[in-house]
């Protein structure tokens, strides 16, 4: 099945280029680093609303209904309004996570399909859910790497820097970085217990919460302390704040201005002020050593 989605990303993503922002890059080393860790959406890859997209239910019924017929399912067992109905069923998902304490809820997208497609009365499997889910991502969401992202990863785990990842996601996430980079993430360098994707645990950024398994799989596998890790976002209030709060080295990625967010109108953020400002991908080279 993997397969057959990597085709459906390669079919269904064309180049984007990013939009230059007014800030400026602060670059410079930061002594100790051992680890870098990125955000995905906005970071490591371009995104056409600027974040993952599965939330960005005001839209037009255009992309529901092609990525519905694309997968073979018949118009007419469509609902009368997709997006609204996926929307209603994200956000009854949000409220129960909500009662149950969840302060920054998350869903899994498969699940929510399987909703939808089980309340039209469509019989689904794994596959259909998956595909479905993809088509209407890309449709609603385009996405594209940011320039020199294989050089980049690279060249850091070239300096036997460990690679990690903590972002809001969905299983379509990983899949869409190794359809870019042509091979998967192990292959690239990212630690598989360093990564933290947001729809395995039910918990979104910004909640802390969301950075523990990948802060827990470098101390545990790699000894490497939070004060080592240099994390990667352009998101002030989802990125920058938490990642600063359990005690890593932060560098905001403002290279794209659709995407930034600098979160200006949040008192919350007064005192947060990122280590490093990068306004390219490949500019983290300049903050971390050559070797460790």
């Amino acid at each position: 099945m993997a397969d057959t989605l990597l085709a459906h990303i390669d079919a269904l993503t064309k180049p984007l280029s990013p939009q230059p922002t007014d800030l400026a890059p602060r670059l410079g080393p930061l002594d100790g680093i051992r680890a870098v860790v990125f955000d995905i959406y906005g970071t490591l890859v371009m995104s056409g609303c600027g974040d993952i997209g599965l939330t960005r239910t005001k839209t037009t019924d255009s992309p529901f209904e092609d990525a519905w017929t694309a997968v073979g399912l018949p118009s007419e067992t469509a609902p009368t309004d997709g997006a609204a109905a996926l929307g209603a069923l994200i956000r009854q998902d949000h409220a129960t996570s909500r009662a149950a304490g969840v302060e920054h809820p998350e869903v899994d997208i498969l699940v929510i399909w399987h909703r939808l497609l089980e309340a039209q009365g469509v019989a689904s499997d794994d596959g259909l859910r998956s595909r479905l889910a993809l088509e209407y991502e890309l449709r609603t969401n385009p996405v594209w790497p940011m320039p020199r992202l294989a050089e980049t990863l690279n060249e850091l785990a070239d300096r036997r820097l460990v690679l990690g990842i903590v972002s809001n996601a969905q299983f379509y996430t990983p899949l869409m970085l190794r359809a870019f980079l042509g091979q998967s993430l192990d292959e690239v360098g990212f630690d598989d217990a360093c990564c933290a994707w947001s729809y395995r645990q039910g918990v979104a950024k910004p909640s802390r919460t969301v950075y523990a398994p990948a802060l827990d799989g470098l101390r545990e596998r790699h000894g490497i302390a939070a004060h080592e890790v240099l994390y990667i976002g352009n998101d002030m209030r989802n990125d920058i704040r938490p990642a600063q709060a359990l005690g890593c080295r932060t560098a905001l990625f403002a290279g794209d201005a659709r995407s930034l967010r600098l979160r200006r109108d949040d008192p919350g953020m007064e005192r947060v002020r990122p280590d490093r400002v990068l306004t390219a991908l490949s500019e983290v080279l300049d903050l971390v050593p050559n070797s460790v």
